[in-house]
């Protein structure tokens, strides 16, 4: 199957595009955004991958599916467009980044300059229906983005898995730890944040980590 998206990742995930699970996704998807209202738009949503080569990943940070209100989402996890008051837990996120590293408080949510630096800003299933939070789960999504987390774990070394919340937790949870970092805690939501993802130093944390591999590290 013919997919639009970054020519690294379509060589890389060519087998995984063939696959019967991942036609009957794209009949979903594209059924869904025939007749429904869908974020985020559709040349949108592989923006993680095209953002971020395979080559050039440095850190995955994963999330679990995109922001469902009008003009958030824009394919990248946990990032909103420019201009788009920040949510939430985002808004915990840049806390924890001026906290951990002194980087100021953005003016931007939009988190295109991470990608740009080697960071996999990957949401578990990558399209959601308006105001339906979960709404596009269980359809083959989860699969495909286990799927290019394998490969990352396998085929690179020396990685930084960010994984937030019991989902990502679970989900990374294969992910060699002899290999890579891999970093968790609660989720920056503000129902778990004051429950210790306040204080888990994770981009200081990646950094170091990157720098003592010969890499340089994230301008957070």
């Amino acid at each position: 199957m013919n997919v639009r998206i970054e020519p690294s990742w379509s060589s890389e995930l060519a087998d995984e595009f063939n696959k019967d699970y991942f036609e009957r996704l794209t009949r979903f998807v594209r059924s869904e955004y025939a007749s429904k209202q869908v974020f985020p738009p559709g040349h949108e949503i592989f923006a993680a991958f095209d953002a971020t080569p395979f080559s050039s990943v440095k850190v995955v940070i994963l999330g679990q599916d995109p922001y469902h209100d009008v003009g958030q989402a824009n394919g990248l996890c946990f990032s909103v467009r420019d201009g788009v008051p920040f949510p939430p837990s985002l808004r915990n996120i840049f806390r924890e980044v001026h906290d951990d590293t002194g980087a100021p408080i953005p003016v931007t949510g939009d988190l295109t300059r991470w990608a740009r630096q080697g960071v996999l800003l990957l949401n578990s299933t990558l399209t959601v229906e308006a105001h339906r939070a979960g709404s596009h789960q269980n359809h083959g999504w989860e699969q495909f983005t286990d799927a290019v987390i394998a490969h990352l774990a396998t085929r690179r070394s020396h990685l930084v898995f960010i994984l937030w919340g019991s989902y990502a937790i679970r989900k990374g949870a294969f992910i060699d730890r002899t290999r890579h970092l891999v970093l968790t805690s609660p989720h920056p939501s503000p129902l778990s944040a004051h429950r210790g993802f306040f204080g888990n130093h994770h981009f200081s944390r990646a950094n170091a980590y990157l720098q003592a591999h010969g890499q340089t590290p994230i301008q957070w």
